[in-house]
């Protein structure tokens, strides 16, 4: 019996690769909408998943995997005979792959001109129930969030080393990216509405990793650099700041950077802040960085 992986991606990057080696071992690739037309247009071959639910898409394609036929393959426990017995009476096959990543809310609303509007038909649906029910039926189900780790996960199909213990950090990837998703439609919500509390009974704040720190506050200790995913557009900011030489920075470095920005943006002229452990080792304003650079030192 062949295997049966369903791709709906947004983010196609590497999927043309992945879903051929995914055809090579075996796999029958069920798709949807864009996803579909993208591995047609690439001669891969690819299942409607209006072919397996026997249903069209509808509502303008807010619905199209929300379906026993899908859903039942994704969630079936293979190890219960009852839960087999209920697919075979259904006439639905399992699922083995569920490889999806959502719609772009963060790059949505991160528009300045974006409407209320926009941001609901960005928030997906289909795509976090489908990760969902695959990283909770992780025993028996892989779930692939993100395109990072294709390669990977075909070595892995290859050497046949898809294991347990692999589909479960699959899983807590996939629930880290779900949570990260809907902690950005909460806190874009909470802006939006008139009528939130000052002090809501749940708050959510949605950080992504951009690097990984030299080291911590001291040498044996490691660090990671978080930055909130609304910041990414924010040019104003240490998270969108370039390193233009030296080595890695380390998490002195991040906490220097952040006292010495706090201080110079206190200031209209051109401004350099020198500082030390946060504490500000000399600060000058001129008409030119450069003037302000030589007077700071």
């Amino acid at each position: 019996m062949n295997k049966r992986a369903i791709i709906s991606v947004f983010d196609k990057t590497g999927l043309g690769n992945f879903a051929r080696g995914l055809v090579e071992l075996g796999f029958q690739i069920i798709s949807t909408g864009g996803t579909a037309r993208y591995l047609k247009e690439e001669k891969i071959p690819v299942t409607s998943v209006a072919d397996i639910t026997g249903f069209p898409e509808i509502l303008g394609g807010r619905v199209k995997t929300l379906h026993p036929a899908i859903l039942g393959g994704i969630l079936a426990r293979r190890n219960l005979e009852a839960d087999l017995q209920q697919l075979k009476e259904q006439d639905i096959e399992l699922v083995d792959l569920v490889a999806v990543n959502l719609y772009p809310f963060a790059q949505t609303i991160a528009r300045k001109d974006v409407t209320l509007a926009e941001a609901v038909e960005n928030i997906d649906i289909g795509g976090p129930t489908m990760v969902r029910a695959a990283a909770k039926n992780y025993q028996h189900v892989a779930v692939v969030v993100n395109p990072a780790r294709y390669d990977e996960v075909l070595e892995k199909l290859k050497k046949g080393e898809l294991d347990e213990n692999f589909r479960f950090r699959l899983a807590t990837e996939a629930f880290a990216h779900t949570a990260e998703y809907d902690a950005l439609i909460s806190r874009y919500f909470a802006k939006e509405c008139p009528e939130v509390p000052d002090f809501p009974p749940y708050i959510s704040f949605p950080f992504v990793k951009t690097t990984d720190l030299r080291y911590g506050e001291n040498p044996q200790q490691k660090a990671a650099f978080y930055q909130e995913v609304t910041a990414v557009s924010d040019p104003a900011s240490i998270t969108s700041a370039q390193q233009l030489q030296g080595k890695e920075l380390s998490f002195n470095n991040y906490n220097d950077l952040d006292a010495a920005w706090e201080m110079a943006i206190q200031f209209k002229e051109p401004t350099v802040v020198a500082v030390k452990h946060t504490n500000p080792c000399g600060i000058a304003s001129a008409d030119s960085v450069y003037q302000a650079y030589l007077r700071a030192f």
